[in-house]
């Protein structure tokens, strides 16, 4: 068992977390799957098969594979996990009062695979535990509406949470449907025992944050994308969480096009060797960063400059190389919406890819990287990658590996 850390996206991969879908993603219908940000509605049992051929791919290289339902379920075993996830999974405002009492109690008596599930997968009104007397909560809803919301999202463990350093940085996530899978993380890092000595880099109640734009390009070098998930505010709030614990010394704020196609850097830009980027060509030449440095116990903010020629000046090496997606301007437009550019490196020039994006992976064998091919024909239906669906805890560092830069 190795005690977390992570200093780069590269560094050979030995433990990631990730969370094997189920039954809330058969709560999605055609009614409600926008709202839980799904572009479609996917077939459950293939999702699990693929997930699993995930899983094993990274097993067959060695990496020890957390499952994060099997985390939640023994963190549970303390009481104050269990309270804290009822407390978090039963929202008073919107049930009223007699009801949230009448759901606490209930669950408060379930064992603690059946509250797991029921964080995760999600209750609807129908499926509630009965109460004497009336409530017009209760007649006012239909059956099938949730009293507490399934979380479909919870497929992309980077999203929620990230490792810089020895200290997790629990995401303050944007979007109303997501927000609850933080609160499940951050009980995980407080209760279980594998990260009872977890500090915390960053809090769930700070300014939108999610991992999917932390991208730790080099040991003290983090950029940060800024746009539809994280804001201004949160980036800097992390950079100077950084800086503070001296976990970084040069933050990029790398602004990003809101849009659904671009919602996280790592939808454009993922590292895949210690020197080496997968990237969207349209993007290329127009990506801008500011950076962030801590000076005489402030911050200094300089830029923007060109977000390339910026990460190699801070990351101490004359320039990055640049895999494009795609073969084409169309085939690069459609291979970055089928999260092209969202690889998991799990050492230098090794990476997991999804294999419908032939012409990507064929452009980063052509440069020398190692691509480990899984299927992702349901998966992808949420728009996330294998990056999207892991968060690593440890990984060695670059410099134990005896790899040099190439």
């Amino acid at each position: 068992m190795t005690r977390p850390h992570v200093q780069s996206e590269v560094g050979p991969l030995n433990s990631v977390v990730l969370h094997r879908p189920g039954s809330e993603l058969k709560r999605l219908t055609p009614r409600n799957n926008d709202q839980l940000l799904f572009d479609a509605i996917p077939w459950v049992d293939r999702a699990q098969e693929e997930h699993d051929a995930f899983a094993e791919v990274l097993r067959g290289r060695g990496v020890e594979v957390l499952l994060l339902r099997d985390l939640l379920t023994e963190a549970l075993t303390d009481a104050r996990a269990r309270a804290a996830a009822v407390h978090a999974g039963v929202d008073e405002l919107r049930l009223g009062g007699d009801v949230a009492d009448a759901l606490r109690s209930h669950l408060s008596g379930v064992t603690d695979a059946t509250l797991a599930e029921v964080l995760i997968g999600g209750m609807t009104f129908e499926e509630l535990p009965r109460a004497e007397g009336d409530s017009l909560v209760r007649r006012m809803h239909r059956p099938h509406d949730f009293a507490i919301e399934p979380l479909p999202n919870l497929l992309f463990t980077r999203d929620s949470s990230v490792w810089i350093g020895d200290r997790v940085a629990i995401a303050a996530l944007a979007m109303p449907a997501r927000r609850r899978e933080s609160a499940i993380t951050d009980l995980i890092y407080a209760y279980h025992p594998r990260f009872s000595h977890a500090a915390r880099a960053y809090g769930a109640h700070s300014a939108p944050v999610e991992g999917g734009d932390v991208l730790l390009l080099a040991p003290g070098v983090v950029a940060i994308g800024v746009g539809e998930r994280t804001t201004p505010a949160g980036a800097e709030s992390l950079a100077r969480s950084m800086f503070a614990d001296d976990l970084a010394h040069t933050v990029l704020a790398v602004p990003i096009e809101q849009t659904r196609a671009s919602m996280h850097l790592d939808t454009v830009c993922t590292m895949v060797d210690r020197d080496a980027v997968v990237m969207y060509p349209a993007i290329q030449h127009s990506l801008r960063a500011y950076a962030l440095r801590p000076k005489d116990g402030e911050l200094d903010v300089s830029g923007p400059a060109p977000f390339l020629d910026a990460a190699a000046e801070a990351m101490g090496i004359d320039r990055l190389r640049v895999i494009d997606t795609g073969l084409d301007p169309v085939t690069a437009e459609r291979e970055q919406w089928e999260d092209g550019n969202n690889t998991l490196a799990v050492a230098p020039g090794v990476v997991v890819a999804y294999e419908r994006n032939a012409e990507t992976n064929a452009r980063l064998e052509e440069a020398g990287i190692e691509v480990l091919r899984i299927s992702g024909s349901e998966l992808g239906s949420g728009r996330g990658g294998p990056r999207c669906m892991s968060c690593p805890i440890s990984r060695a560092q670059l410099s134990d590996t005896g790899i040099p830069a190439t």
